[in-house]
């Protein structure tokens, strides 16, 4: 396990995000190939009105793109997650599970919304990941 100072950086948090999509099983690393991979200190403004959240630490990542299943339409922008530091560590502060687990957690959650997953499949996933770590 990774041992951070207080505030783990962008880099970490996008580091330890690559690991865990390089871990995951196919089909599900296949497809993920092409979802950009994007890690913020907070969401916008403009994304917490769309989303109608006010507080910008409940919202620890999020999927954005044509589901897996749909095929693809000209003029589709990449399917993308996006991670929000900032929230992440006030989640980790609270202790209870690793930097790694949580930035794993989140992002299979994110990345089921890409497959339409349901919970089981996702907590399958999870369990998948941390047999590879």
């Amino acid at each position: 396990m990774s041992q951070f100072g207080l505030a783990p950086s962008l880099d970490d948090i996008e580091t330890i995000a690559r690991a865990a999509l390089t871990r995951l099983p196919e089909p599900f690393a296949g497809y993920l190939k092409e979802v950009v991979l994007i890690v913020e200190d907070f969401p916008s403004e403009d994304l917490l009105d769309q989303l109608e959240i006010e507080d910008a630490y409940e919202l620890t990542g999020l999927y954005t793109g044509r589901p897996a299943e749909l095929e693809p339409m000209t003029g589709d922008l990449p399917s993308m997650i996006q991670l929000f530091r900032r929230a992440i560590i006030d989640e980790w502060a609270e202790g209870g599970v690793s930097l790694e687990d949580l930035v794993s957690h989140i992002l299979v959650h994110e990345a089921g919304h890409h497959f339409g997953l349901s919970d089981d499949d996702m907590e399958w996933l999870e369990t998948e990941l941390k047999k590879t770590a």
